[in-house]
């Protein structure tokens, strides 16, 4: 299958082309920028070193994608998903993870609304 052409970053005043939204450097200033004043700080408590441990081992035991093992694809894990996001009461047990490629991850939390507000 054809893949898409590339776009411009959507960095204001940035030439790269990009095949995701910002380019790799624009990507981490975001990333940053949404950390600090967009998650909810209740949020970024819950998510500290012990978590990156707990992802990484699972990441390490999963490595590829399970939704789209489920299609018969190999795609390598970008993502580690709480199925019950710990604010609705989910914890870091093994049961409740599930290992994403990034747009699997991107799909879920946008037909859930988390991220990109559907107003």
């Amino acid at each position: 299958m054809p893949r898409k052409p590339k776009r411009p970053c959507s960095f204001p005043g940035c030439p790269k082309l990009t095949e995701g939204r910002f380019c790799e450097e624009h990507e981490k200033q975001e990333n940053r920028r949404y950390e600090k004043y967009d998650r909810d700080p209740a949020v970024r408590r819950r998510y500290g070193r012990a978590w990156k441990r707990i992802r990484d081992s699972y990441a390490a035991k999963h490595p590829f994608c399970e939704e789209c093992r489920k299609k018969g694809l190999l795609r390598p894990v970008e993502d580690v998903h709480h199925k019950l996001p710990l604010a609705e009461g989910g914890t870091h047990d093994e049961d409740n993870l599930v290992s994403l490629c990034q747009s699997c991850h991107a799909r879920i939390h946008a037909e859930r609304g988390d991220r990109w507000h559907n107003h």
